[in-house]
């Protein structure tokens, strides 16, 4: 059996119990070395065998899997976050079931939830945005055209950006032309809940100019919207004067 783990956004107390006990059950553990943290090995017990996908293509990946099934083995796939944002599990996924092998899947806690706990802000404020858009700028991998970030711009909906650290000058003029004014505000998130976390809120506009300021040219994660702002209303989950189906309206 193959398992795919969710390693949560860097920390590692932030994995889940069950992520943790299969880590600590496997017998192959292949990682994603450039983006795990690498104190999470330490949960493996000390005759796993360790691999790092980072220098691995595909096809090894796969070949070391069926090994271990082969070989009656448990294996752990170590995904950092959540596996299912930008995880390149499906492919996997496919080649498993290609050969007969099963698997599941462990979720964890994604980056863009960590970005949030480090930001101390809520994604979704009544009358500012009910709306969460997580995207990447086209780079090596393409997007597809109507998933552009000038087409989703229009919506001036929380946004959350992927993989687009090193495109920042490019990243706000698609922002912009979209239709997010200069001043609105972002931020952001390098290496959420990691030792060495940055977070720095700026506007749109500053983006590119406060990322070099700081030297982060990678691993770190774009916030935009007005959920950064401090307007917002009150939820009417605990407002008096409304009624929820565990309590009556207050007069």
């Amino acid at each position: 059996m193959v398992y795919f783990v969710g390693a949560g956004c860097g920390a590692p107390d932030l994995i889940t119990v069950r992520g943790r006990s299969l880590i600590e059950a496997a017998d192959v553990l292949i990682y994603a070395g450039s983006l795990v943290n690498p104190a999470l090995l330490d949960y493996a017990k000390p005759s796993c065998d360790i691999h790092d996908s980072a220098r691995l293509t595909l096809p090894e990946v796969i070949a070391l899997m069926q090994q271990a099934e082969t070989a009656g083995k448990m294996t752990v796939r170590l995904h950092t976050g959540d596996p299912c944002v930008y995880g390149a599990i499906r492919e996997q996924m496919d080649a498993l079931a290609a050969l007969g092998i099963g698997y599941e899947i462990c979720p964890g806690v994604s980056a863009f939830c960590g970005a949030a706990a480090s930001l101390r802000a809520e994604y979704t404020l009544p009358e500012v945005s009910q709306t969460v858009i997580i995207t990447r700028m086209a780079g090596r991998t393409p997007v597809p055209e109507r998933e552009s970030i000038r087409s989703l711009a229009a919506h001036r909906s929380t946004m959350v950006i992927f993989l687009s650290t090193g495109l920042l000058p490019a990243l706000t003029e698609e922002l912009i032309a979209g239709g997010y004014p200069p001043e609105t505000p972002a931020a952001i998130v390098y290496k959420a809940s990691w030792p060495d976390e940055q977070v720095h809120r700026c506007t749109v506009a500053d983006l590119a100019e406060t990322a070099a300021r700081h030297g982060i040219t990678r691993m770190a994660l774009i916030t935009v919207g007005e959920f950064l702002g401090d307007d917002y209303a009150l939820s009417k989950l605990y407002d008096a004067s409304f009624s929820t189906g565990y309590r009556e309206a207050k007069p």
